[in-house]
Parts: C-alpha cells; structure tokens; sequence
C-alpha cells in the first residue's frame, strides 16, 4: 500500500518546486492535484509569470479551463511550436472539469521539449482525487512532475504560516496570529491574502502586528469573538462571558450558536486531554511533553493555545466537571439544531449553557 503523504511532504516539495522556478529550472509537464488549492494556485501562479516574459507570453501562453475544452483541443495547443522564444506554455486551470482527461496520455507521454503544460486538479472540486493507477497519471510523473497538495490539520499550519508571515516583513504577536486563524479558519488562500493585507497596510513601520492591528486592519473586533469567548470559558470570567454572548445574540448571522459551540467543544476537549496528559504523568512519572508535543497530543492549533490553557488549568481541573461540560456540548449542539430547544434562539441558549458550566465544581 502506498504510503499517505502528510501536510510536511507538500510542504517540502512545494518548497523544491518553487526554488527551481526561481533558478528556472522547468519539467516538460507539471500536474497540480490535491485538496489544498493555495500552493497548486501558487505553483501555477508562479510558473505563469517566470517561464516567459511578457512580450513572449502574449504569443506563447496559453491559459485554458477544462469545463470549456476538451483533451483534442489541449493536445494540439500542446503540440504547436513556440511563435518566439524557447517555449510554448499551456495553463490547464480547473482539469478536474476537463471530461477524459485520462486521454491526455496521447500527449503526456512524449512531450515536445519546446512545450510547458501545467494541468491544476483540484480534487475538492471533484470531490476524488485524480486515479493514480492510469497511464496518464503515470505518464506525467515519468516526463515531469507531480505535486500532491495535502490539506493541513489545525496544529500543522503554523509552520507555513510562521514562514509566510516572516517572508512578509511581519512579526505578529502570538495573540494576533491565533485570532487570525481563528477568523480565517483552514483556508490558506485567504490567510494568505489577510497578511498580504497587513503587509501593505503597515509598510513603513516595525511590523510588529497586534490583536490591535487585526482589529483594525481585519475587521476582527478584539473584545466580541469566538476566541475572547473561549479565553473567558477558560478562566471562568463570567461576566464578560456573558457580555460576549449577549453580543452573539444580537449578531446571530456572524456568530451562529452551531459554530461557537462547536469550537467550545474543541476547547473542551483540549482541556480533557491535557487533564489527562497530567494525570498519566502524577501516576506514572512521566515528564510533562514540551509545548510543541503538547500542541499535537490535545489537538490545539497554535502555541498560544497551549500556554493558555497549561496557565488556566487550575479552573478545570476537575475532570468530572468537563466530561459534563463535553455532554452539555453535546446537549445544547442538538438544541441549537431546533432539537428540543425549548423555543429558545441562539443567544439566549448559548447563555443558558453558559450559566451550567460556570456552576460546575472546579
């Protein structure tokens, strides 16, 4: 069986990728797939502006979108002789719409030297990934190269991220860069473009990056949020909990209740976890795992995370009272979904939820 590729293999072969366009070292084809658009957009991208220059791309760049070609159409474009220059280069965008692509064979195994094809499958369009056993597929990886763009989980995109926001100019504070994940969510695309934001808006200062600045610049409000909520479940604040919530209410539409539960829930059973990391090392002896472990073994998706919750502990430290929070979760998650929720709206249940787990034992 072959091995799964993880989110640090696309992350390496993107970077390989990327210093050979630079050094303009190009392959024949290039086939794009996977889950995460962003570095297949980026490649792509990057490979559009750097093989030709602009006079040249007027005349030997083409860009094609599969739903409005077809495998005939890509082969002859594939098989022309650059007008001027050294290359003739064929963008294939959106190829998980192009019908036969399996067919391309007839071209991608024996490419001409003098043509460039890049062919982007984003799989989440298609909902499969490309089929790695046809002769295309083989083909490609035989006469070019094949880029496998893996979608990362929550504790492995500060990597990316860290190196993304260093390559900017910018330095963000650990509180600013977990609201920002926070808001953004997974979608590396548009992380991207957030900090490209901060890049410009903040050209000409030291670059040191604020929850303030996020406010700013983002739109994020610091003090009405998802993460100020879970900051203020963690230390048991209760009333700018509740402060939090009442805004939630007026604002269903931008904070719905089935997602704030829902990342209370994450929260909730990062808790659990690290109890539990604890437990194991007062029965066992075993030393408490390093910040960095920690992130991955209770599942947090930044460093803040972890040290706020290792500094708040004390507040849950009772167990039984999170194993009830997590069933309350669970409860108040089938509410928000109109299950027995007793007319209640989404504000008035988040409080109501609120005001249960505050009376729990610490």
């Amino acid at each position: 069986m072959a091995k799964s590729l993880k989110f640090s293999d696309t992350l390496a072969q993107y970077n390989s990728i990327m210093s050979d366009i630079a050094a303009r070292r190009f392959a024949p084809i290039y086939l794009l797939c996977g889950d995460e658009g962003y570095f297949i957009d980026a490649i792509c991208d990057a490979l559009g502006s750097s093989i030709l220059d602009e006079a040249q791309r007027a005349f030997n760049q083409i860009t094609v979108y599969g739903l409005d070609s077809d495998v005939g159409k890509i082969v002859n474009l594939c098989r022309q002789l650059p007008m001027m220059g050294s290359y003739e280069v064929i963008i294939v965008r959106e190829a998980q719409q192009l019908s036969k692509i399996e067919n391309l064979v007839h071209y991608t195994s024996s490419p001409q030297t003098t043509t460039i094809l890049v062919i982007c499958y984003k799989n989440k369009e298609q909902g499969r990934g490309i089929d790695k056993r046809t002769a295309f597929y083989k083909s490609c990886q035989k006469s070019g190269v094949v880029f496998e763009s893996v979608r990362p989980r929550d504790y492995e995109v500060d990597t990316w991220l860290g190196a993304y926001i260093k390559s900017s100019g910018l330095n963000v504070d650990p509180k600013a860069q977990a609201m920002l994940k926070e808001y953004v969510g997974m979608d590396l695309g548009r992380m991207s473009s957030e900090i490209d934001k901060l890049a410009v808006a903040m050209s000409g200062s030291d670059g040191r990056v604020t929850d303030r600045h996020i406010e700013e610049y983002i739109g994020i409000s610091k003090d009405f949020n998802t993460f100020e909520l879970n900051d203020a479940v963690l230390k048991r604040d209760v009333a700018r909990a509740m402060r939090i919530a009442d805004h939630f209410g007026h604002n269903p539409k931008s904070y719905p209740v089935t997602l704030t539960i829902t990342i209370l829930f994450g929260l909730f059973q990062q808790i659990f976890l690290y109890n539990y990391l604890l437990w194991q090392s007062r029965t066992s002896r075993l030393p408490i795992p390093s910040d960095v472990e920690l992130m991955t073994k209770i599942r947090a998706n930044n460093l803040y995370a972890v040290r706020e919750i290792k500094s708040n502990i004390g507040y849950w430290s009772n167990n039984r009272s999170v194993f009830a929070v997590l069933g309350l979760l669970r409860e108040y998650d089938a509410k928000s979904k109109g299950i027995d929720s007793g007319g209640l709206d989404g504000g008035e249940l988040l409080k109501e939820f609120l005001l249960k787990i505050f009376a729990l034992p610490k």
